[in-house]
């Protein structure tokens, strides 16, 4: 079986992180910078970092309507925090004309959790996700969450009573890094998603 090609956008945030657990469960990680970078990919990650910074980024780079136009075309994408955030089609607490990528049928709240002071890690209940014998540990920092879902979104983690992962269709986002563990099911799920879609 061919490995698959994973792309992970590149203009800011934790890159590196998300790259080396992508090589580790066997799949190739490209550094996305331009829309040519695109092309032939099975799927592509959203990296934490600073939503509002990355769409700017992407606007600059000519980047951000080749970004809306592979989600609408089917590309599995999967956003961790501010990733998330970045797939959202709406945002509370957004800066004033703040832009998306868009695709999910979702409300999330930017920084809900609290600032970086404020970050933590926590056990969730991620029944598709988790290991019925070892919980999902989830590292939040200046975290998002989901105060909407759509119809067609499936929550597949909860922290407490928020909505912290979602799904729907090939796009997939949490709002926590589990690139920051040594934990790799998130990205084992996404690499099983890109595979099948």
């Amino acid at each position: 079986m061919t490995a698959p090609r994973i792309g992970v956008l590149a203009l800011q945030g934790d890159v590196r992180e998300h790259l080396r657990l992508l090589e580790s469960l066997g799949a190739r990680g490209v550094l996305v910078r331009r829309e040519a970078e695109l092309a032939g990919l099975d799927g592509l990650i959203l990296p934490g970092g600073e939503s509002t910074t990355i769409i700017k980024l992407a606007a600059a780079f000519d980047l951000l309507e080749p970004l809306r136009a592979a989600v609408k075309e089917g590309l599995p994408v999967y956003g961790s925090c501010a990733g998330m955030i970045l797939l959202a089609d709406r945002i509370a607490d957004g800066i004033e004309g703040q832009q998306t990528i868009g695709g999910l049928d979702v409300l999330v709240r930017r920084n809900a959790f609290g600032r970086q002071v404020d970050s933590f890690e926590s056990d969730l209940e991620a029944p598709d996700l988790a290991e019925p014998d070892r919980p999902l540990r989830a590292v939040f920092i200046r975290a998002p969450w989901v105060e909407e879902v759509g119809r067609e979104v499936t929550v597949l983690a909860r922290a407490g009573e928020r909505v912290v992962a979602v799904r729907q269709g090939p796009l997939m986002a949490t709002s926590f890094h589990p690139e920051l563990t040594r934990d790799d099911r998130v990205h084992r799920y996404f690499l099983d998603l890109a595979r099948n879609h």
